[in-house]
């Protein structure tokens, strides 16, 4: 039996109490940290003797998805699900669905995507067009999951799970949350000095949550990486590129970063936070627990810490980077009807959504946010409806390694930034045209 979702009325601290046993599994679809270690190749979760279909997905949140294709079980007894659990870490998630589809064995029918994969999977031709089941998740599904589920204006896959980043700080010395990045720079550095503590922690290091964490900032300041057609870069247009990284390289130079925030990831930054030793933060809801002090978790800042939106430059809205799984079809499925239904269901059936609450994993339907009760889950309903999506285009994963090998040197000034900035619009350009 699936365990019983949590009503939508529970706190954002008690839904996120689950994060305690995933920890960094929250992160994956941003990237893996850093040398993670994986867990093997993968396995059947053997939920059914005569699966009629099976879902390939990351093994890094077992318990949630389980429990998703145990209620399509419970309802559908002649068309039963199982699981191929693939490693946790992406890369290997990514190959384990790409030796599938290219040695044509076609063992999965659905394929559980990191919402950058869209593009290059569809460029492929290894998932099916689901542009038919657009009005299934339009109105129901956050804006953002869905951009991420499509290419070229076509949907290739459904929104079924979410993430997004918050805005950490420390209530005991900021009276309100910062509306804009100069706010916050300007109000972490005092209190800083005045605690003699770090101002800000996050993700520095040259990974994907560096990427993530540039790309907000450069959104923050009206950037898009493409045009709508998703047929040129938009990189340099204007003046967001550049701003991102002279607001980065300042940081640097002037401590505003916590010393070794060039080499932080999600785990480094919460663990300096919840020692007392920062005064902002930025993560994703995994942490809020642990900061909590919940299961016995020392934490020096239990009750010294609140959440908010990150800020933009001009103090007009929020901006995240969006995480997530989509739910496609195997373009080598021998049961598509039946692989369409499923993820249709997994995102728009209310009580599959309620699953991922209960598991502290941010679902996609709009509405279970809108009836909320707590407001630090409104607020996430808030931030994920004004999340980007990392553009999902064929070649995203060597873009991402541009801006990394391009962007972190320049930051730490080690490489001219306009020569960073230009690097990475070439990329970007590439990455349109796949690897």
């Amino acid at each position: 039996m699936p365990e019983e979702p949590r009503p939508t009325g529970y706190t954002a601290r008690a839904w996120a109490a689950g994060a305690l046993v995933l920890g960094l599994a929250m992160a994956t679809a941003c990237g893996e940290p850093p040398e993670e270690e994986s867990d093997g190749d993968g396995e059947s979760a053997g939920l059914t003797d005569d699966p009629a279909f099976v879902w390939a997905v990351t093994g890094a949140d077992r318990q949630v998805h389980e429990d998703v294709a145990r209620l399509w079980n419970e309802n559908n007894p002649d068309q039963q699900v199982d699981i191929f659990f693939l490693a946790p870490t992406a890369d290997e998630q990514r190959q384990a669905m790409f030796q599938d589809l290219q040695s044509q064995a076609g063992d999965f029918d659905v394929l559980g995507l990191d919402v950058i994969w869209t593009g290059e999977f569809a460029d492929y031709g290894y998932v099916e067009n689901l542009e038919d089941l657009r009005p299934e998740v339009e109105d129901t599904s956050l804006e953002g999951a869905v951009d991420s589920a499509q290419w070229q204006q076509e949907l290739y896959a459904l929104p079924y799970s979410s993430n997004g980043a918050f805005l950490y700080y420390r209530s005991d010395l900021i009276d309100e949350p910062p509306s804009t990045w100069e706010e916050l720079y300007e109000s972490g550095t005092e209190a800083a000095e005045e605690e003699g503590i770090e101002a800000f922690v996050g993700q520095g290091d040259q990974y994907e949550g560096f990427v993530a964490s540039y790309l907000e900032l450069f959104w923050a300041a009206d950037g898009q990486l493409f045009d709508d057609d998703q047929e040129n870069s938009t990189f340099l247009e204007g003046e967001a590129a550049e701003t991102a990284l002279d607001f980065m390289v300042e940081a640097q130079e002037s401590g505003f970063f916590a010393q070794g925030y060039d080499s932080m990831v999600e785990d480094d930054a919460r663990a300096l936070f919840q020692s007392g030793e920062a005064v902002y933060m930025r993560n994703w809801p995994y942490a809020i627990p642990l900061l909590a002090g919940e299961e016995e978790e020392d934490s020096a800042v239990a009750d010294d810490f609140e959440v908010a939106p990150l800020p933009t430059f001009d103090g007009e809205g929020t901006t995240s980077a969006l995480g997530g799984l989509n739910n496609a079809v195997s373009s080598l499925s021998e049961n598509k009807d039946l692989a369409r239904e499923f993820v249709t269901w997994a995102a728009t059936d209310q009580e599959a959504q309620e699953i991922l609450i209960g598991h502290s994993l941010p679902p996609t339907m709009q509405s279970i946010y809108d009836d909320a009760e707590d407001p630090d889950f409104q607020m996430l309903g808030g931030i994920l409806a004004d999340a980007e999506a990392r553009p999902p285009v064929p070649g995203y994963n060597s873009l991402s390694l541009a801006m990394q090998d391009s962007l972190h040197p320049a930051f730490l000034g080690q490489q001219d930034p306009e020569t960073a900035l230009q690097s990475v619009d070439q990329a970007a350009e590439e990455a349109l045209e796949g690897e």
